[in-house]
């Protein structure tokens, strides 16, 4: 059985070698009637674009994806460089007029998101040319590989029940060399998806014929991350199920994880796109799905019939009644460990990770302040947003609209759950972003510790001090003080992921949900001889 893992921990390996080094494989240029399909297609004004990227792309010469964005960014920069020397030029003259018409001109976006729309259709060579091939001795042996790794633990791990041994033995899980190295790359890929998604045009040409299939498009970078999230899932999701197969709950929550973020988040939304409807998760919820309220979107939505009317009133509706109503019978739980995707990645493959998670006081404070600070954050932009939406102007209460979107955005959207959120679990632990940045968790943790039936029951008599609650808490709570004390755990952090129940050897956790009537029952710890316990007990 080990060599069988070994086996599959190779051709893994193998396989995202493969992955990685496609990245520098191919040629990108244009023909001059590609480029000219190209500028009318994209219609700009400028009259200086197109000798720009004339000269930078239609070439004999075999371009990577690097020399290739490198030359189109600067052919981008060159023609606003020159109408922003007309615009300082008509300033210095005081002609508003001229002025004013050079705005027209300029071409705005983020370069490697303009560099990306152009590479796209210049690009040529093997891994575009063979993209079902590619996809096998990428993406086919991936999930081989991983699947030999993970199998054998049927075997390897004996009867079902707690398997945690040597976790803390491996460089893998413990802050090693091997974490360092998986960090580095995720960090990695959440940059250059976020930041420069030409650089991993390759990855799109592979999953071009299933993008087509099902939305009738070629791959964008986010078709790719939607791919491999789904992926990723799927293949560590079987891992959970041999992990806590003991665990009848942790089965039942694992599938619905899969299943909400196969069918709902990935697979509706591009069925939607290919029926020309605005592609949508509908179990994403505001403010996690922060940019609902921006321009862009509403404007798509009121411009999409009845059914654009129905998903912005649904957006509203799920928000500010399903939501409350729903933590309010089963804690936050029902969403961040049954239907979140970002909650479905930290509970499979971020599973290795969670006893990386910070329990100290300090960690907490740091909690309190930083999640709820993103929440207000989330809140002031959006009704920056909607005021200047519906009144034509540019800021209010001095805050300029697009600024604080963009910053909120950069910010949040990418660093915070991207790059940090879920770059960082082999370091700081899997529920980073969940625990620390996201605004959803903040105000479904409001509700659940202020209006809930929700609570996990402690059995203080049955508890052996052993820790093992402590240690998995993915959300850093210090589970067996409560537990020692026979105190309801009722945090607003708590995302009922069930876990510390299902690691403990002695039955003492209980996820309920019951009356609302004693579920805050705080336990004092009495030391030494500081009262008088026949006085205490009397009081009582």
């Amino acid at each position: 059985m080990k060599a069988i893992k070994y086996t599959g921990f190779v051709i893994f390996i193998i396989a995202l070698t493969i992955f990685t080094g496609t990245l520098f494989t191919g040629s990108f240029s244009l023909s001059q009637s590609e480029l000219d399909a190209f500028l009318q297609e994209k219609n700009y004004k400028s009259t200086v674009i197109e000798g720009a990227l004339k000269e930078a792309v239609v070439t004999e010469k075999k371009l990577n994806i690097f020399q290739f964005s490198s030359r189109v960014r600067k052919a981008y920069e060159s023609s606003n460089n020159y109408y922003d020397a007309l615009i300082a030029k008509y300033d210095a003259a005081k002609n508003w007029d001229k002025k004013g018409e050079q705005y027209q001109y300029k071409i705005y976006g983020k370069p490697h998101t303009l560099s990306y729309e152009i590479a796209k259709k210049a690009g040529s060579g093997f891994v575009k040319e063979n993209a079902g091939l590619m996809w096998f001795l990428t993406f086919g042996l991936g999930i081989l590989g991983a699947l030999l790794f993970i199998l054998p633990n049927l075997i390897l791990l004996g009867k079902p029940g707690i398997k945690n041994d040597h976790i803390y033995h491996n460089s893998a899980t413990n802050r090693g060399f091997i974490a360092w190295l998986v960090l580095i790359y995720l960090v990695a890929f959440y940059l250059l998806l976020y930041f420069m998604p030409d650089y991993v045009v390759n990855w799109t040409y592979i999953l071009d014929p299933i993008s087509n299939f099902l939305n009738g498009g070629d791959a964008s970078q986010w078709f790719v991350y939607g791919f491999l999230y789904c992926t990723i899932m799927l293949t560590m999701g079987v891992r959970m199920y041999i992990k806590y197969r003991h665990n009848k709950y942790q089965v039942i929550r694992t599938t619905s994880v899969l299943f909400f973020q196969i069918v709902f988040a990935f697979l509706i939304p591009e069925i939607m796109t290919s029926l020309n409807m605005p592609g949508y998760d509908f179990k994403n919820a505001f403010p996690l799905d922060y940019d609902f309220f921006f321009e862009w979107n509403l404007d798509t939505l009121t411009s999409s019939g009845k059914i654009g009317l129905f998903i912005l009133v649904w957006g509203i509706v799920l928000t500010l009644i399903i939501v409350p109503v729903m933590v309010y019978f089963f804690g936050k739980r029902w969403y961040c460990s049954w239907v979140c995707g970002c909650g479905g990645l930290a509970e499979t493959l971020g599973d290795p990770y969670r006893q990386h998670s910070d329990k100290s006081l300090k960690a907490w404070k740091l909690e309190r302040w930083l999640i709820h600070s993103v929440l207000v954050f989330s809140l002031l932009m959006t009704l920056v947003t909607l005021y200047c939406y519906f009144s034509g102007a540019q800021s209010f209460l001095g805050i300029n609209s697009q600024w604080i979107k963009d910053t909120y955005s950069f910010l949040i959207g990418a660093w915070f759950a991207g790059v940090i959120g879920t770059g960082f679990y082999p370091i700081f632990g899997n529920r980073v972003w969940c625990r620390f940045g996201c605004p959803l968790a903040a105000y479904l943790g409001l509700v659940q510790r202020f209006k809930s039936r929700f609570r996990i029951t402690t059995n203080g008599g049955q508890c052996i001090s052993c820790g093992n609650c402590s240690t998995y808490c993915e959300q850093g709570i210090d589970v067996r003080a409560y537990a020692q004390k026979g105190e309801n755990i009722i945090r607003s952090s708590c995302v009922g992921c069930g876990i510390c129940s299902a690691v403990c050897p002695r039955g003492v956790l209980k996820l309920e949900n019951g009356p609302e009537a004693g579920r805050i029952n705080p336990t004092e710890v009495l030391l030494g001889n500081d009262v008088d316990l026949m006085n205490f007990v009397n009081k009582k």
